[in-house]
């Protein structure tokens, strides 16, 4: 995993200060504690960022392009990033409930302690990903392509993978009661045996010792 590239003097500026910019380019700089709900804001340009403590829940980030940022402690619930490209971006100890990917580029992309819950998926290039320590309930994958994808510690409860091949994904440390995905796409996918089981149980098998 190749995690954001960040100087550790960033300078902190105001968010407000991009609207300013005929661009919307906004780079090398901190962002903390900043408010911006219920709005839309077009082909914004992050590189070298970093928000602290910021809320942007039901905001539209269309064809967002973010390189080297991290978010700490912000909410993004319900923000749709539509055509958005994403690399070397961290997300730590965000919400993201409810939040819409489609048809997004996410490269060398960190989710660490944070809550994805009925979040989407949407034919999404996901490309050296980790999700550590999330919480992923009734989040839905259709149509993705998965490359080098890890689960770790993750609550992927009633989660969706639908027309997504989970090939070199490994669930085997995270947790799940009902997972929704078909037996051909989880072929080569990695499991628990206790896992197995599940998967067996949901085929309609009936396992005997």
């Amino acid at each position: 995993m190749d995690y954001p590239r960040l100087s550790p003097d960033l300078e902190v500026k105001d968010f407000q200060a991009l609207f300013a910019q005929e661009d919307s380019i906004l780079e090398n700089c901190r962002i903390e504690e900043a408010e911006f709900e219920n709005e839309t804001l077009d082909r914004i340009n992050l590189d070298q960022v970093v928000f602290s403590n910021c809320k942007f829940t039901h905001t539209n980030f269309g064809h967002f392009d973010a390189l080297d940022v991290r978010f700490e402690n912000c909410d993004l619930s319900n923000v749709v990033f539509e055509g958005a490209s994403m690399r070397r971006v961290e997300f730590s100890r965000c919400k993201l409930v409810g939040c819409h990917f489609p048809e997004a580029y996410l490269n060398q992309i960190s989710f660490q302690q944070t809550n994805l819950n009925f979040s989407t998926f949407s034919q999404v290039k996901i490309d050296h990903v980790e999700f550590l320590d999330s919480h992923m309930q009734n989040t839905d994958f259709f149509e993705c392509k998965l490359k080098q994808v890890a689960f770790e510690r993750c609550d992927l409860n009633e989660a969706t993978f639908e027309q997504t091949p989970m090939k070199g994904v490994d669930l085997s440390q995270s947790e799940f009661s009902t997972l929704a995905v078909s037996m051909g796409d989880l072929k080569g996918c990695r499991v628990s045996s206790a896992q197995a089981v599940q998967f067996a149980r949901l085929l309609g098998l009936i396992i005997t010792d």
